[in-house]
Formats: structure tokens, C-alpha cells, sequence
């Protein structure tokens, strides 16, 4: 009885500790949801009301046990209405399994190997003289540039994107939210 009594306080004792754990994690708001950084990418983009198609995307394209892996990876995610700035009928076109080439090669373009948060890109951005060069996972480039204090992303094609919101940690890399789709050449 002894030993059951003490089992059940040390149970109490770390559900306590765990959600207090939780509770003092420091999220950022994605979408109206927190993100927590004990999360990996996929478990966190999933609750964001601004990412459903993104994650539509991702899952078309088979890469949700990839960005739930151990990583680390840098995602720039563009929002809804970043995909409903492309032309009408791209998203569900590239959605279909006929084009799940090409819509891995968009949605790694928009992924970086490593954890670069803004500092670190900023300081690539310095080495660089105004320009970092990013090497994204579909081995395309990404051109990182600063606008006053606004990261802008510029792709291949001269397409630009900023940065919405910087540095939403998860378990396995960042996340920096952006306001239009990159595409590579």
C-alpha cells in the first residue's frame, strides 16, 4: 500500500512538472495557434489556420516523415494567401499526383538544410555584402536580402517574398513564415 501510495505522488509529481513544462515553453502565435518549439515542423504547422495548403502540399508530396525527421531544417512557409497569389488553378494542378515531381521541387525549394534563424541569415546577408546565398534542399538558390529591417527572400525567377514572421522554433529546425511562394528555375 506503501509503495502504491508513493508510485501515485511521484505520477502526479511529473504530470505536474510536465504540463508546467508546457505552460513555460515560449511559443510564437502561427495562424492562431502556438507553436511550440518541443514540436517538430509538421506537429506545429498542422494547427496554423494560415498553413492548410501548405500542409495539403506537403502531404501530396510525400514529405511529412521527411520534415518530421530529426533535421535540422529551415523552412520559409508561405502562407494561404501566399498560394492564392499564384495563378488560378496552379495549387490544385500541382496537387495531383501527376505533378508530384514538381511540387517537391517547389516545396524543397522553400526548405534549407541547417538551423538558420533571422541572426543567422542576417549575418550571412553581412559576410555577403548585402546578399546571402541559400542553398535549398531541391539544390536550387535562394537570395536573402534586407529591406530596412525586413528579410526579403529573392528566387530564381525574380520573385520576391518577406518574411512575416521570424524565428518559430520547433524540435527540428525554424520556421520563418512568408507572404508569397518562392519558385525555383
Amino acid at each position: 500500500m506503501k509503495l502504491a501510495k508513493t508510485f501515485g505522488m511521484l505520477l502526479v509529481t511529473a504530470l505536474f512538472i510536465n504540463s508546467s513544462y508546457a505552460q513555460k515553453e515560449k511559443t510564437v502565435q502561427v495562424g492562431g495557434a502556438p507553436m511550440y518549439p518541443s514540436k517538430n515542423i509538421v506537429e506545429n504547422a498542422v494547427n496554423s489556420k494560415d498553413h492548410t495548403t501548405l500542409v495539403a502540399a506537403v502531404k501530396a508530396a510525400g514529405l511529412v516523415e521527411t520534415l518530421q525527421s530529426a533535421g535540422p531544417f529551415t523552412v520559409f512557409a508561405p502562407t494561404n494567401d501566399a498560394f492564392g497569389l499564384l495563378p488560378k488553378g496552379t495549387v490544385e494542378s500541382l496537387v495531383k499526383p501527376e505533378n508530384k515531381a514538381t511540387l517537391t521541387k517547389i516545396l524543397t525549394y522553400h526548405v534549407v538544410a541547417g538551423k538558420l534563424d533571422a541572426k543567422a541569415i542576417a549575418a550571412k546577408i553581412k559576410e555577403g555584402n548585402g546578399t546571402a546565398t541559400l542553398t535549398t534542399v531541391s539544390g536550387n538558390k535562394l537570395f536573402a536580402s534586407m529591406d530596412g529591417s525586413k528579410l526579403v527572400l529573392k528566387d530564381e525567377k525574380g520573385g520576391t517574398a518577406t518574411v512575416t514572421i521570424k524565428n518559430v522554433y520547433q524540435s527540428n529546425g525554424v520556421i520563418h513564415v512568408i507572404d508569397h511562394v518562392v519558385l525555383p528555375q
